[in-house]
């Protein structure tokens, strides 16, 4: 009798925890400390950043997402998505009128806008992970178990490790550390300093950042400081590569930095900033396409 009972009391304080979990769903935390309950699987979703955007098409989202920023323009399904502003004058009556049920907001929104769309019981769940590809992992978790989608999130990131784990592993056998000048797009010398994700993205693909001694994480560079350190090879990050073409033709005209090694020999070279500026599913590809502009010699073999 007495085990009968324990066992009644055993399903009914079940049957109770699984009343509450349908009811009230799930409680987070997002990044900034607030708290957000979620019901059930979001169906209207609004993203206010473009890497949120590709993480949620990776989660295959697509008919879920309601509203994206005007920056988002990958992949190109998005373009047809609601726009809802950019991403730091996101447009409160827009994604209002969209209805959402879940808005993920990102670093570089506006924290005013933020607590606007709370106090309009719009539930936002704002995402600030540790940068760089680790931290690409942790934002595709948070998103995956907001989203109630936790399955498709461990096998995105396992698929993504195994890419990570590839490319470390060829990486390993590297000993030269070339020097690189890694160029934001444009006419104006822009680069990344010790203190930008970037410059641990290139010490990671074993080459040494030109401008790793300066503590900023983003500084515009001396042509003359430029043509003395004589780097090796140049990057240029850029939207398109008609803008690289344009920004290649800059540097070997100039009287001063076509004096550089890295432009006599041709040894310039492009990559999507999309792919290393947004911390998202093709972060892993943008790393790749840096070592095998690094070291050549280890990626002959595709194998």
């Amino acid at each position: 009798m007495k085990i009968l009972m324990k066992i009644k009391i055993s399903v009914s304080i079940i049957f109770i925890i699984s009343l509450f979990i349908t009811v009230n769903g799930k409680t987070f935390y997002d990044d900034l400390g607030f708290k957000i309950e979620i019901s059930s699987r979001p169906e209207r979703i609004i993203s206010l950043a473009p890497n949120l955007t590709e993480i949620l098409f990776a989660l295959e989202l697509n008919k879920n997402i309601v509203g994206v920023t005007r920056y988002c323009d990958y992949p190109p399904e998005t373009l047809f998505k609601q726009k809802v502003g950019g991403v730091v004058d996101i447009n409160i009556e827009k994604i209002k009128f969209l209805n959402p049920d879940l808005v993920l907001a990102f670093r570089g929104n506006r924290l005013d806008s933020i607590l606007r769309l709370k106090q309009l019981k719009i539930k936002v769940f704002v995402l600030d992970s540790k940068k760089g590809i680790e931290g690409t992992f942790s934002l595709i978790k948070k998103i995956g178990a907001v989203t109630f989608r936790e399955k498709e999130a461990q096998k995105l990131i396992e698929k993504l490790k195994a890419k990570y784990k590839k490319l470390r592993k060829k990486l390993s056998s590297v000993n030269n550390y070339p020097k690189v000048f890694l160029s934001l797009h444009g006419k104006e010398l822009w680069t990344c300093g010790k203190k930008s994700f970037l410059n641990k993205l290139i010490l990671e693909a074993k080459a040494q950042n030109i401008a790793c001694g300066i503590p900023k994480s983003w500084i515009k560079y001396n042509k003359e400081k430029l043509l003395y350190q004589n780097p090796e090879i140049i990057i240029i990050l850029a939207k398109k590569e008609k803008d690289f073409k344009r920004a290649e033709k800059w540097w070997k005209k100039d009287k001063i930095l076509r004096k550089i090694d890295a432009v006599r020999y041709n040894r310039i070279f492009y990559i999507n900033e999309d792919l290393l500026s947004r911390q998202g599913p093709r972060l892993i590809d943008g790393f790749t396409r840096l070592a095998e502009i690094l070291h050549p010699e280890i990626f002959n073999n595709k194998n």
